[in-house]
Protein backbone atom coordinates (compact mmCIF):
# COMPACT_ATOMS: atom_id res chain seq x y z
CA UNK A 1 0.00 0.00 0.00
CA UNK A 2 1.29 3.45 -0.90
CA UNK A 3 1.05 6.24 1.62
CA UNK A 4 2.37 9.73 2.03
CA UNK A 5 3.71 11.49 5.10
CA UNK A 6 3.54 15.25 5.33
CA UNK A 7 5.95 16.79 7.80
CA UNK A 8 4.08 19.96 8.67
CA UNK A 9 4.30 22.93 11.00
CA UNK A 10 1.64 25.20 12.50
CA UNK A 11 0.31 28.11 10.44
CA UNK A 12 2.04 26.92 7.26
CA UNK A 13 0.10 27.83 4.11
CA UNK A 14 2.05 25.45 1.88
CA UNK A 15 1.52 22.63 4.40
CA UNK A 16 -2.23 23.27 4.30
CA UNK A 17 -2.20 23.35 0.48
CA UNK A 18 -0.32 20.04 0.30
CA UNK A 19 -2.86 18.39 2.62
CA UNK A 20 -5.75 19.81 0.59
CA UNK A 21 -4.21 18.60 -2.67
CA UNK A 22 -3.80 15.04 -1.42
CA UNK A 23 -7.33 15.15 0.08
CA UNK A 24 -8.78 16.34 -3.23
CA UNK A 25 -7.15 13.41 -4.99
CA UNK A 26 -8.34 10.89 -2.40
CA UNK A 27 -4.74 10.05 -1.50
CA UNK A 28 -4.12 8.69 1.99
CA UNK A 29 -1.53 10.52 4.08
CA UNK A 30 -0.29 10.90 7.63
CA UNK A 31 0.75 14.15 9.25
CA UNK A 32 3.78 14.52 11.47
CA UNK A 33 3.99 17.93 13.10
CA UNK A 34 7.26 19.75 13.60
CA UNK A 35 7.61 20.38 17.33
CA UNK A 36 8.02 24.13 17.65
CA UNK A 37 6.84 24.32 21.26
CA UNK A 38 3.13 24.36 20.44
CA UNK A 39 0.61 22.72 22.79
CA UNK A 40 0.42 19.01 21.97
CA UNK A 41 -2.83 17.41 20.83
CA UNK A 42 -3.73 13.83 21.78
CA UNK A 43 -3.44 11.46 18.85
CA UNK A 44 -1.12 13.77 16.87
CA UNK A 45 2.43 12.82 15.90
CA UNK A 46 5.37 15.17 16.49
CA UNK A 47 9.00 15.30 15.42
CA UNK A 48 11.85 17.50 16.59
CA UNK A 49 13.76 19.65 14.12
CA UNK A 50 16.87 17.55 14.81
CA UNK A 51 15.07 14.27 14.10
CA UNK A 52 13.56 15.67 10.90
CA UNK A 53 17.00 16.77 9.69
CA UNK A 54 18.38 13.33 10.54
CA UNK A 55 15.73 11.78 8.27
CA UNK A 56 15.78 14.47 5.57
CA UNK A 57 19.13 16.31 5.74
CA UNK A 58 18.16 18.70 2.92
CA UNK A 59 14.97 19.89 4.65
CA UNK A 60 15.06 23.68 4.85
CA UNK A 61 11.39 24.55 4.28
CA UNK A 62 8.02 23.07 5.17
CA UNK A 63 6.23 20.93 4.30
CA UNK A 64 8.50 17.99 3.63
CA UNK A 65 6.66 15.17 1.88
CA UNK A 66 7.63 11.50 1.67
CA UNK A 67 5.99 8.73 -0.33
CA UNK A 68 6.18 5.20 1.06
CA UNK A 69 5.18 1.90 -0.45
CA UNK A 70 5.98 -1.69 0.40
CA UNK A 71 9.45 -1.54 -1.18
CA UNK A 72 10.89 1.96 -0.80
CA UNK A 73 10.49 5.53 0.31
CA UNK A 74 10.91 8.60 -1.88
CA UNK A 75 11.51 12.15 -0.69
CA UNK A 76 9.29 14.32 -2.86
CA UNK A 77 10.11 17.71 -1.34
CA UNK A 78 7.65 20.52 -0.67
CA UNK A 79 4.29 21.60 -2.05
CA UNK A 80 5.54 22.65 -5.50
CA UNK A 81 7.41 19.36 -5.90
CA UNK A 82 4.26 17.49 -4.84
CA UNK A 83 2.31 19.24 -7.59
CA UNK A 84 4.95 18.21 -10.12
CA UNK A 85 5.02 14.65 -8.75
CA UNK A 86 1.22 14.38 -9.11
CA UNK A 87 1.27 16.06 -12.55
CA UNK A 88 -0.96 18.93 -11.43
Amino acid sequence: MTSFIIYSKPQCTFCDQAKALLDSRGIQFDIVNLDVGQPKQDGEKYISREDLLAQIPTARTMPQIMKYDHTASVHIGGYQELKTFLHV
